[in-house]
């Protein structure tokens, strides 16, 4: 591709995630020129039919056509028609697993994580698009409980598990989650009292670029975010402002749009409390976080930056979906569907998936 035909993509695509933002931040009752602009209809959240009912806080999106959900039941599905039709992947043999993060590198290749005590934490792994699966890691520490992970590449990942002995122990792969070995615990600080992750969404252990990766935390006194910047060796430890203090309140899921810029959501997630504070951001990789000047209105769970953009992301939860347009210090309801994570994708395959099989992609 000639540098002229490289600047009109890069514009092109600009543009698009441009108007995306700005047709999701338009009321629903749109002006006509707004109707125009967007030819007569606004980004929404479009359901898909997955033929069941079980949970899925796992989700891998891969392209606006392919997308993969995990959840209860040791279910695993995939789709390759843009949420037409789904296939029914799932483990032989893994209907007592809670898968809670699926890690998906195309179409064929995915990595699948069950959480829980002891040996119900487990890592699978498919070469052929779920026709088959091999575990490549099964927890055998009693006190150890997996809760997330993340790629940096098609080889080199991360998973953690909540506090053992007093600080988050992390496993590493080098060969695209084949085999895991325990990473040393002497770059990791002490985990607050009472302190855990949530295994809400699969966004409580999140990477960017080659080496960064940050972990989100609750439960203790305060809310913290933890990063490394050395795959998982050596971690630093910051608080937020997001309230903690309760095993069911504090961060609950990350975003980083590169090293640099981050997004933080959370709060409590019993329906019967509210979450005053459920947003902050970071300019500076983490090391300081801020609250949101308008944080979401509720709980939320997942979050993700749009395509191409740095200053456009959505949030979601049990009450409904949220967007920013300025980096993470406003946000606005856009939709009131309930999910719990969401995921996007270069070529605008935006996805999201929660309870009672719901899973859906933002439709223009």
């Amino acid at each position: 591709m000639t540098s002229k035909g490289k600047t009109r993509r890069m514009v092109s695509v600009g543009l698009c995630a441009a108007a995306v933002a700005a047709a999701l931040a338009a009321p629903a009752q749109a002006t006509q020129q707004a109707e125009e602009t967007t030819a007569g209809e606004r980004p929404a959240w479009n359901l898909k039919n997955t033929g069941t009912d079980v949970r899925f806080r796992g989700l891998a999106a891969v392209s606006r056509r392919t997308a993969w959900v995990a959840g209860s039941k040791g279910t695993v599905l995939r789709t390759a028609d843009g949420g037409r039709s789904w296939r029914d992947v799932s483990p032989p043999g893994a209907g007592g697993l809670e898968f809670r993060d699926i890690e998906a590198f195309d179409g064929r290749r995915a990595v699948v994580l069950a959480i829980g005590e002891g040996e119900a934490s487990r890592v699978l792994r498919t070469d052929d698009g779920g026709a088959s699966w091999s575990e490549s890691f099964r927890n055998t520490d009693p006190k150890a409980f997996y809760d997330c992970i993340t790629f940096f590449d098609n080889r080199h990942g991360l998973a953690m598990s909540d506090p053992v002995d007093g600080k988050y122990r992390i496993l590493s792969t080098g060969d695209g989650g084949k085999s895991w070995k325990v990473l040393p615990s002497a770059g990791m600080p002490d985990a607050l009292p009472g302190e855990a992750a949530f295994a809400a969404s699969g966004q409580c252990l999140v990477s960017s670029g080659p080496k960064d990766v940050w972990l989100a935390t609750g439960g203790g006194a305060t809310a913290r975010v933890l990063h490394s910047s050395d795959r998982g060796l050596h971690w630093s430890a910051t608080h937020t402002t997001i309230p903690a203090g309760d095993p069911a309140r504090g961060v609950f899921a990350l975003a980083f749009n590169d090293r640099a810029h981050g997004i933080a959501v959370g709060g409590d997630y019993r329906p019967d409390q509210t979450s005053p504070s459920a947003g902050a951001v970071s300019g500076d990789g983490g090391r300081s976080w801020q609250q949101a000047k308008t944080p979401p209105p509720a709980y939320r769970s997942g979050v993700t930056w749009l395509p191409h953009s740095r200053s456009a992301a959505l949030a979601v939860g049990p009450t409904g979906t949220d967007l920013t347009l300025d980096g993470g210090r406003s946000w606005r309801t856009v939709d009131t569907g309930s999910y719990d994570t969401v995921d996007c994708t270069a070529d605008f395959g935006c996805w999201a998936s929660g309870e009672k099989g719901r899973v859906a992609r933002l439709e223009f």
